[in-house]
């Protein structure tokens, strides 16, 4: 059986994903090099690629991403408030009080 699975850090497959793109080594040099496989070295420069453009997006790509967890937290305590409330007010529509 294999040993155990690495997970390597985001700084860690920045480095190796930029040394790819540099070309100045082949893949086979690059594998020995940070011990890790040919075809995960492609993956990493293949993301790095596709995603180097929200490096320089800036602010703007938080707002294409959707909301924030806060944002969802908020939301839900309020919708929470709000079903409290009207539970207890539709509950008072069949009371005496109600009926004025």
């Amino acid at each position: 059986m294999a040993g155990k699975r690495r997970n390597h850090g985001a700084t860690f497959k920045a480095k190796v994903a930029l040394a790819a793109i540099k070309g100045d080594k082949t893949l086979a040099e690059l594998s020995a090099q940070f011990q890790v496989h040919q075809s995960q070295i492609l993956v990493w420069k293949q993301q790095l690629q596709e995603r180097a453009e929200d490096v320089f997006a800036g602010g703007n790509r938080k707002a294409e991403l959707g909301p924030t967890i806060k944002d969802m937290q908020a939301k839900i305590g309020q919708l929470s408030l709000e079903n409290d409330f009207l539970f207890v007010a539709l509950g008072r529509i069949d009371d005496a009080s109600a009926k004025r």
